[in-house]
């Protein structure tokens, strides 16, 4: 009994050893398995990644070659395929003294291009005025956003309901009034005092549309530099009380709140016939910054070519005025100013500027179209394997909130106490507008798009969309 007990307790101890070693065996094999896959794999995402970089390392190039041609004296280096660094001439007047900080504006400014093709390339795709069909999209839109668009309410949610729809529905369309590709060649004019050195204004009148800023005069007066076409006009809070005097008749130029709706908004709106919508753009913290931004924005969201005039962009220009009223200091430093010419240079924008008036405008330097969209590819391809995803969801891969939009739009954007004048106005003309009436490449766009609708959510980035899809039956 003692020595069959000794032999099973042998035999006990050497079974789990052999057990053991047949485990560990089968998990090397697998640690062997998964590491060739992982370096098989990596070399293969590496691989890809060298000739994501070696596109945008060429587009680097292009821009570069871009800049030294176009960039009024303004010069670029690369830092690598996505960082670029643009400096001034030597000797550039550098008055803007930042208060903060304690010192005078740098005349070198790093930029990351990858970025700025992301986010410029979207713009491209999305729309820029608020809807009805978007709040009623977003989770728990109404209660938890629209009191955020209204100056005066004083509270972070909207709990009363009825009120928001009263300040709000008066200039919420029920879907997007404007589409992307709307437009073929769009003007889009700030206030700069450099238009009065210019005779641009039979230029500017030749485009599909132009926009303007706030409070800018458009008579005979000025024509000659600024034109006299006027289709839309970004606006800000402070001009709502001369805007019915500014717009001296011109019943169909679009008004565009620029951030929030107010009282002094409201009561304008209901006296006048124009249509007014409000904008939904992005807060860029670095680059350009003020309304004649925004209007780049705006204007990107519905046009094939943006062309900006009176826009304070010459490295040696030392002075700040507006076409239509005495000197002041303005919000566009040396930083703005390298902005909008690295805007130029990825295709986004065109320069007009007294230094380039006399010269015949030669865009033939910009990066093409083709090379654009291979380095925005290169740029979501390189962005997603950095951080671990596969594959996406194409031009959707951003859109986090979806939403379907009903056959019945709704009434147009209006309250039931508008004063006759603006009851009677032609709202139709964009509110609902057939699809037929859209020029080709806007209809090929919605098309391509799936009928869906994109919309920036919040914060200063567009990674996070609110898409609604269109059904194929309902009006565009």
């Amino acid at each position: 009994m003692r020595s069959r007990f000794k032999a099973s307790a042998s035999g006990s101890i050497r079974r789990p050893t052999v057990v053991h070693l047949v485990c560990a065996a089968a998990l090397l094999t697998a640690f062997v398995f998964v590491f060739q896959s992982s370096f098989f794999a990596g070399n293969q995402n590496s691989n890809l990644n060298r000739v994501e970089v070696r596109v945008l390392s060429d587009f680097q190039s292009s821009v570069q070659q871009c800049v030294a041609n176009r960039g009024l004296g303004l010069t670029a280096e690369t830092i690598d395929h996505c960082k670029l660094l643009l400096k001034f001439p030597e000797g550039t007047n550098s008055t803007w003294y930042n208060e903060q900080f304690k010192v005078f504006e740098p005349l070198e400014y790093k930029y990351d291009v990858c970025e700025a093709i992301l986010l410029w390339e979207q713009y491209r795709n999305m729309t820029t005025v608020l809807t009805r069909e978007y709040l009623d999209a977003r989770p728990d839109g109404w209660l938890d956003y629209a009191a955020k668009r209204i100056a005066q309410l004083g509270a972070k949610k909207c709990y009363n309901l009825t009120l928001c729809e009263e300040h709000l529905n008066l200039l919420l369309p029920a879907k997007p009034p404007f589409h992307p590709r709307q437009f073929r060649t769009c003007a889009v004019v700030g206030n700069s005092g450099d238009l009065l050195k210019t005779e641009f204004g039979k230029e500017i009148d030749s485009h599909d549309a132009v926009f303007r800023d706030n409070e800018a005069p458009v008579n005979e007066k000025y024509a000659k530099y600024v034109g006299l076409k006027r289709d839309f006009r970004l606006v800000v809070r402070g001009a709502a009380r001369n805007m019915v005097a500014i717009l001296n008749g011109s019943d169909n130029e679009v008004l565009i709140i620029k951030s929030l709706t107010h009282r002094d908004f409201n009561a304008m709106i209901k006296s006048i016939p124009n249509p007014v919508y409000l904008f939904q753009g992005i807060v860029l913290r670095r680059g350009a910054k003020g309304t004649g931004m925004k209007s780049i924005e705006l204007a990107l969201s519905m046009c094939d070519i943006v062309n900006i005039y009176g826009f304070t962009v010459d490295p040696g220009y030392t002075e700040w005025t507006r076409y239509f009223s005495s000197p002041r200091k303005g919000h566009n430093p040396l930083q703005g100013r390298a902005y909008y010419q690295l805007l130029e240079c990825l295709g986004v924008i065109r320069i007009h500027s007294p230094m380039r008036a006399e010269r015949k405008q030669d865009w033939s330097d910009v990066p093409s179209r083709e090379m654009i969209s291979r380095a925005h590819a290169a740029t979501l391809s390189l962005k997603r394997s950095q951080a671990g995803q596969t594959g996406g969801l194409g031009q959707f891969g951003s859109c986090k909130v979806w939403g379907d939009a009903g056959l019945n739009d709704g009434p147009i954007s209006g309250s039931p106490d508008m004063s006759e004048v603006r009851k009677n106005s032609n709202y139709s003309k964009w509110e609902v507008m057939p699809f037929e009436s859209l020029r080709k490449e806007a209809q090929d766009h919605y098309i391509q798009m799936g009928r869906v609708s994109m919309y920036k959510m919040d914060g200063n980035k567009l990674e996070d969309l609110v898409c609604v899809r269109h059904s194929p039956k309902s009006k565009v």
